[in-house]
């Protein structure tokens, strides 16, 4: 149990998320997954979360495993092509992730959505959350043009709008 990550994820407030992603900056993400998700099959959600609850956190919840849940209760998982993909901002631990439905899994290795999170991840650090999430959706936007191009019919099967929890 590290009790140094218990004590960050329980005494930081909700409101330092909002101060990194402000409206201005969400209605950007908002717009930059809506413009990606006309250039290929798959389907965005982007989710930041600014601290784990006292459960989550005496469990030792990592990151990973929180995204994972969220992918689910998200039902990023739910399209007709199994083309969801998460973006999963852990604001506590200065951690991203992002996970792909099996669909996109088969064609894109995990070490390439690792290195756009690392990316991301120095833009954070560096206090530039608009430039450095709109940098790994433009760079998700490229991987799914090459790996799962826009087909006949396709339509939005997911909300656009970034997700603050």
């Amino acid at each position: 149990m590290d009790l140094k990550r218990i004590l960050k994820h329980l005494t930081a407030p909700d409101w330092i998320t909002r101060r990194a992603f402000p409206e201005k900056v969400l209605a950007a993400i908002e717009n930059a997954i809506r413009e990606s998700e006309k250039q290929h099959r798959g389907e965005l959600r982007f989710v930041v979360e600014a601290g784990l609850d006292l459960r989550q956190l005496l469990a030792g919840m990592t990151p990973h495993e929180r995204a994972v849940e969220v992918f689910s209760q998200l039902r990023v998982w739910d399209t007709a092509h199994n083309s969801g993909v998460l973006i999963y901002v852990q604001f506590v631990d200065r951690c991203t992730v992002i996970l792909a439905d099996r669909g996109i899994a088969a064609r894109v290795e995990q070490n390439q959505w690792d290195d756009i999170c690392r990316r991301m991840d120095r833009e954070f650090h560096a206090g530039r959350f608009e430039q450095g999430a709109l940098a790994a959706i433009g760079e998700i936007t490229a991987l799914l043009r090459r790996h799962f191009p826009v087909g006949q019919g396709d339509v939005d099967e997911l909300a656009n709008r970034p997700v603050i929890l």
